[in-house]
């Protein structure tokens, strides 16, 4: 093995070891904001859109760093695929941290708003699946387990049933008492905002595919989002 390709792969290496940190940062903003939410906690919603700061600076380091190999190096084949997934999986993990901000800020917005008992709790079980996927895929990348981020991306619809499922009750809940509107809005959107998160593990799922086969999987991802089909008359009301 020459000097030259000894290089190569300690710079890849290292680039895996960044978008590993850029992981374990974005989990920690996704169950931060998650622990905001159930608790109506806004300092800890105001650390959290204040760390997503860190996540953007790391994807932008690697990107650059990505860039910079693919510009000295000119690599073919697999390595040139792992600089590109790199590049796309930073991409993911900063809109994750993105999102995660966003339902931070909707913290701030909800504070001292009247909500319905345990009108949390099914976006906590959501995010518990999403952050569950995205740590699988995570470890699955540093591993390049191809086997294991095809079960993160053929479990995608679990996170969609449960948002189909939340939108109903929240939806329920507004139609029984107009007070709780502006409560059941702002969750909602955090409940899109977690259901996208899992949509971005699938995304890193479909990347490490690539990376180990130099093609995108043949088969379209599986999805279970009902919502655009539930008519407003199809809400049950509670006994």
């Amino acid at each position: 093995m020459t000097e030259t390709v000894r290089d190569r792969q300690r710079e890849l290496q290292a680039l895996a070891g960044e978008i590993a940190e850029m992981g374990g940062l974005a989990e920690r903003l996704v169950m931060e904001s998650v622990t905001a939410i159930t608790r109506i906690d806004t300092t800890r919603a105001r650390a959290v859109i204040a760390d997503d700061a860190q996540l953007d600076a790391m994807q932008r380091h690697v990107e650059n760093h990505a860039v910079d190999l693919i510009a000295s190096h000119r690599p073919q084949g697999k390595p040139l695929r792992e600089l590109v997934a790199a590049l796309r999986i930073s991409s993911d993990l900063e809109r994750v941290g993105d999102l995660a901000k966003n339902n931070a800020k909707r913290v701030l917005a909800i504070e001292g708003r009247a909500h319905p008992p345990r009108v949390s709790m099914g976006v906590e079980h959501m995010a518990d699946i999403a952050l569950e996927q995205l740590k699988s895929v995570l470890d699955a990348f540093t591993s390049q387990d191809l086997s294991a981020a095809l079960d993160v991306r053929n479990r995608d619809d679990e996170v969609d049933a449960i948002y189909t499922s939340i939108f109903r009750e929240l939806l329920t809940y507004m139609m029984e008492d107009p007070r709780n509107i502006t409560f059941c809005t702002h969750l909602l959107f955090c409940a899109k905002n977690i259901e996208r998160i899992g949509d971005h593990a699938t995304n890193i799922a479909e990347n490490i595919h690539y990376l180990v086969t130099g093609e995108q999987p043949a088969e379209a991802r599986p999805k279970a989002d009902r919502t655009m089909s539930i008519p407003a008359n199809d809400v049950s009301h509670r006994d």
